[in-house]
Formats: structure tokens, C-alpha cells, sequence
């Protein structure tokens, strides 16, 4: 049981859950627009968010006590540096296209991480964009919109519609609620200089706002030019299952309460589809 709890602590802590995630809304994507299975893009995606989130949560560790890491953080570097090599070996499949549109948000990873900026225009010492008040949120949603959406449908030269710019906005909602249970857990660890939702409103505000978004998020469907009797009832349970996990967020919440059943939700969701399909 002790070797099964470590490979699953390293599942979740090595990013690995949270890229199936990414992983998952980009295929959803794809079945959405009826574009085939593309084996390049889905495992560019995968191998592409452990390595940025593994870069992003660990670089300041790494960088700082690079002579004492431990074996588990040595551990985390390894594997991401595997990841990283499959990254590139996906990547270099991608047309040029392509990856001229994941530069940006690759910038965008890099800077997340790293001080860049004068120091007049952050609330703490770090001086990257993780640092800017209240931005933090938005960006991560915005970069899962951007790939899980827009870079799929660009390399399979899809156009971009209505329907696709209603889905972008659908993906970005989504990531935002999806996010709350995590603002509200890290209450307990984050400075209040980064006033994230919860420290600003309040929990009984964030989930009421989480609660009033996730209505956006479905009812959005209903603007779009094709609605599908069989993912439009799998869009509703998929938002009631995010409400639940939102409602019932708090504090003191479980250990893996977010990092793995709020974060696998979007698992589910594709799931849900294959098999339906």
C-alpha cells in the first residue's frame, strides 16, 4: 500500500493528472468539430503542461536548492525532462503554423515563472506574472482556452467560427469555476498581496460567483449554430458535477479533494463522450 500511495502521490504531484486533464479538453474539442483523432496534438498538449507545470511549480525550488533536492524532486526533474524530449519530438510534427501559435502561450509559461518585470508593478519580491495581483486565475484560463481549443482546430486547419469562439469562452468559464476550490483551499497558504477571489469576496462570494459562471458556461451552448442532443445532456451533468465539488469546497478541504477529483473532472467529461459515441 506504502508503493501504491508514493506512485500515486507522484501522479499527482509530477503533473500527470492535471495534463490528462489538459489533454482531455483538447480531444473534447475535436469530437465537438468532428475533427479526427490527432495523435501529434494530443500528446504535444500532454507532454507539453507537465513539463510547463512542472516547470512553473518547481523552478524556484529547483533554482534555490538545487544541491539539496530530494530524491522525489530529482525525481519530478527526470521525468519532466523526458517529457520535455517528447514535447519536442510532438512538436517538431506540428506545422509551422502551429507552432508559431504555441510560442505565445509557450512565452506566456516561461514568464509566468520567471522575474522579468520592474519591481514597481508587483505586490511581492518575485517579479514575474504569477506575482500580479489578482492576474493569476485569468491567465491559467485563459492559456487552457487558447490550447485546448484554438490549437487543435489551427493544425487540423479548421476555421475558426462562431461556435469555436463560443467554446473558447465556454473553456475559459470552465477553467475560471474549475479553479475555485483551489482558491478557496489555498487561503490557509496564499499571501494576501496576490488577492486571489476568495481573499477579495469572500468563499460564500466565490462560490456564488462560481455558481452564477457555471450557468454561463452551459446556457452558452445554446448560442451555437449545432446543438447535439447527445453532448449538450453530458455538458449539463458534467456543470451539476462541477457544482457539487464548488459548493462543497472549503478550507480544510481533503488532500486530494481538488488536485484530484475537482482537477479530473474534465477526465470525465471525455469519458462521458466516447462512450456515447
Amino acid at each position: 500500500m506504502e508503493v501504491l500511495k508514493k506512485l500515486f502521490n507522484f501522479y499527482i504531484d509530477s503533473s500527470i493528472h492535471v495534463a490528462l486533464s489538459v489533454f482531455s479538453l483538447t480531444w473534447i474539442t475535436l469530437i465537438e468539430f468532428h475533427v479526427s483523432y490527432t495523435n501529434n496534438v494530443l500528446f504535444f498538449v500532454f507532454f507539453a503542461s507537465i513539463t510547463g507545470y512542472n516547470f512553473v511549480k518547481y523552478f524556484g525550488i529547483a533554482k534555490f536548492h538545487h544541491r539539496s533536492l530530494t530524491n522525489w524532486l530529482k525525481a519530478v526533474q527526470i521525468f519532466s525532462f523526458f517529457c520535455f524530449l517528447f514535447m519536442c519530438y510532438f512538436g517538431f510534427q506540428l506545422s509551422s503554423k502551429t507552432l508559431l501559435y504555441i510560442g505565445a502561450f509557450g512565452a506566456v509559461t516561461f514568464l509566468y515563472a520567471i522575474p522579468f518585470l520592474p519591481k514597481r508593478l508587483f505586490l511581492d519580491s518575485k517579479h514575474n506574472l504569477r506575482s500580479i495581483s489578482g492576474l493569476k486565475i485569468y491567465l491559467i484560463a485563459l492559456v487552457w482556452s487558447g490550447v485546448t481549443v484554438f490549437l487543435p482546430l489551427i493544425e487540423n486547419e479548421y476555421s475558426i467560427n462562431d461556435d469555436v469562439l463560443i467554446t473558447a469562452i465556454q473553456r475559459f468559464v470552465l477553467v475560471l469555476v474549475l479553479m475555485l476550490p483551489f482558491e478557496i483551499r489555498d487561503l490557509r497558504y496564499d499571501s494576501l498581496k496576490l488577492s486571489t477571489v476568495p481573499q477579495k469576496i469572500g468563499v460564500k462570494q466565490t462560490k456564488i460567483m462560481g455558481v452564477l459562471l457555471l450557468v454561463v458556461f452551459f446556457f452558452l451552448e445554446f448560442f451555437k449554430n449545432e446543438i447535439d442532443m447527445i453532448k449538450t445532456p453530458i455538458l449539463f451533468l458534467i456543470s451539476i458535477s462541477i457544482l457539487v465539488f464548488l459548493i462543497f469546497s472549503k478550507i480544510n478541504q481533503g488532500k486530494y479533494y481538488s488536485s484530484f477529483w475537482v482537477e479530473g473532472l474534465p477526465i470525465i467529461w471525455l469519458v462521458l463522450l466516447l462512450i456515447a459515441y
